[in-house]
């Protein structure tokens, strides 16, 4: 039995067309059924909302402001849901909506209680149907697109296998609509530079991510040691095929086992600030699982108070990981290049040697 999150995006419900199709919706939910009769647990993260709204209101320009976007949704949301309850009664199944926002899951309390939520869902044999909460998010707690908000799913859930379905096949070596001889990518062990150089711009007119933020979710899943694969909603069987192991579309390998929970929410939240370090330091984090001491620091971004979630950037500025600071930036500034030991001089206190310890960090990669 696994438990399975499956990304549908826009493109894929309206068969790229500027509608949604039903018929496309009943060949999805059918599969679904059947995993779902096999014993699986299916979570489903649903794009379409702004696009059922379109419709129902006679395809309007509207523009791209966020308020039209948010009046779309508000109308297309509840007519989505309606789609997806019917066929689903179809086989019985009950399904139930949540609608999230990255500070839902950036809260460590109603980050629980999401899991909690989701959680009792399954134990239930209900089929969760999540999407952004569109109607009310502002540009500053939005996940940004629903790609990003199935891994943050698959993380929370700690699935097994995360599926987004796509208008393309799955991640080519250069754009197969540009280029002829483009071949399809079958499998990544690691995600680098060169893996989103392959993803390219924007991908589908009707949707709000491309093939880079499909990345981006395969990149945080990989993280949270969730199998991850990329491939075309239009492929006979494809969900059914996916979850039997075969070779469909692009797989993204973990590159980790199961993690503990809150090391979990610590992929999840929002870093409130960012701590810089010098390559020895970096290297001391990465290859030999230390905590992070103040005589690494070379500067600090952002505020932050203690106990609060910060970035960790190496030299080259890119994170590196994420942790929980016994300290705060203020008192960090002033220990940046300084002994542990001279901690209680400077400050006048101490909350212990290291300014991050290692059981409170998580490495990104």
């Amino acid at each position: 039995m696994q438990r399975i999150v499956l990304k549908v995006g826009t493109s894929t419900l309206t068969n790229g067309t500027a509608q949604i199709n039903r018929q496309r919706m009943l060949e999805l939910v059918q599969q679904m059924a059947r995993l779902y009769q096999k014993g699986h647990e299916v979570v489903l993260v649903t794009s379409g909302a702004m696009a059922a709204g379109r419709e129902r209101l006679g395809f309007p320009d509207l523009g791209r402001s966020v308020p039209a976007k948010q009046m779309l949704s508000a109308i297309g949301q509840g007519r989505l849901m309606h789609h997806y309850s019917q066929l689903f009664d179809l086989f019985e199944i009950v399904v139930g909506q949540i609608l999230l926002t990255r500070d839902d899951l950036s809260d460590r309390a109603r980050y629980l209680n999401i899991r909690d939520t989701l959680s009792t869902l399954l134990e239930h044999r209900i089929i969760p149907i999540i999407n952004e909460n569109d109607t009310t998010a502002t540009h500053e707690i939005r996940v940004g697109d629903n790609d990003n908000l199935s891994a943050l799913v698959a993380n929370l859930l700690e699935a097994d296998l995360l599926i987004i379905l796509t208008d393309q096949p799955g991640l080519f070596t250069a754009d197969p609509r540009k280029h002829a001889d483009a071949e399809l990518v079958a499998e990544v062990k690691q995600i680098d530079d060169e893996t989103y150089a392959l993803a390219g711009g924007a991908g589908s007119t009707v949707g709000t991510g491309g093939m880079v933020t499909k990345i981006q979710a395969a990149q945080l899943a990989s993280r949270s040691g969730v199998l991850t694969v990329i491939a075309s909603g239009k492929a006979p069987e494809v969900i059914q095929r996916i979850a039997a192991g075969e070779n469909v579309g692009t797989r993204f390998l973990p590159v980790t086992g199961s993690i503990e929970s809150r090391k979990r929410w610590m992929l999840a939240e929002k870093p409130h600030g960012r701590i810089h370090i010098d390559a020895g330091a970096a290297r001391k984090l990465v290859k030999g699982g230390a905590s992070l001491l103040p005589v690494g620091i070379t500067r600090v971004e952002g505020g932050f108070e203690r106990g609060e979630l910060v970035g960790v950037a190496g030299p080259d500025g890119r994170l590196i990981a994420h942790g929980l600071t016994s300290y705060s930036s203020r008192d960090v500034q002033r220990l940046c290049g300084v002994k542990s030991n001279r901690i209680g001089e400077i400050l006048g206190y101490s909350y212990g040697d290291a300014v991050i310890h290692r059981n409170n960090l998580i490495l990104l990669s």
